[in-house]
């Protein structure tokens, strides 16, 4: 009798041991899962805004030139199978900049959030403490995307953006450990020096 209650005690500390191992062992799992997902890897998006029209010369909207350049922009992203990742979109305030990130922003179902390109190194790290680890679409000017990309310290400096120059997409890819890489792209109406017909030289390229 005392020896069949022995028996019975030992199996069932090895069973409370097993059961303990058991929750010790997915505690860790889910403590690393967790941890890698929040260190992941942040993607950002830069495109310049699209071609716009000649007027009103303050806050122009994009000419049909961009509007084919801004769907152009979201069926590459689609094709690329990135655009199901994108978890926000930002945009200076301005109508070229929101009307180019308006047609991933439809397809999305997301809305378009508004970013100070003046204050640029604060902005840049507001978004990505708001969307660590996510991917996100950020349209800007030829003044001030070359300046956001350097200020999240990409290891290869961004050449200026020509004035009539349109088609660059930036990948910048900042993970948790590592440097920080950037890719550019072309899409759409290759860049050719020479303005599309609905612009002139010496409209105002700054936000």
């Amino acid at each position: 009798m005392g020896k069949g209650k022995s028996d019975l005690e030992r199996r069932q500390k090895r069973h409370r041991r097993r059961i303990q191992a058991i929750i010790i062992y997915t505690a860790i799992a889910l403590g690393l899962a967790w941890f890698f997902e929040s260190q992941a890897t942040t993607t950002m998006i830069f495109v310049r805004h699209a071609e716009r029209v000649l007027t009103p010369v303050d806050n122009p909207s994009l000419s049909p030139a961009g509007q084919d350049r801004a769907a152009e922009l979201a069926r590459q992203l689609v094709d690329a199978d990135v655009v199901a990742g994108v978890d926000a979109i930002y945009s200076t305030n301005y109508r070229r900049t929101v009307e180019t990130a308006e047609p991933v922003a439809r397809l999305l179902d997301l809305e378009i959030q508004l970013y100070d390109p003046g204050d640029g190194e604060a902005e840049l790290e507001r978004i990505l403490k708001k969307h660590k680890g996510k991917i996100i679409l950020i349209v800007g000017h030829s003044n001030t995307v070359p300046e956001l990309i350097a200020q999240l310290g990409a290891s290869k400096v961004v050449p200026a953006i020509a004035e009539f120059e349109y088609d660059n997409i930036y990948l910048v890819s900042i993970p948790w450990f590592g440097k920080t890489k950037t890719i550019r792209l072309r899409y759409g109406a290759p860049y050719t020096g020479e303005p599309a017909e609905e612009e002139y030289p010496g409209l105002s390229m700054t936000q």
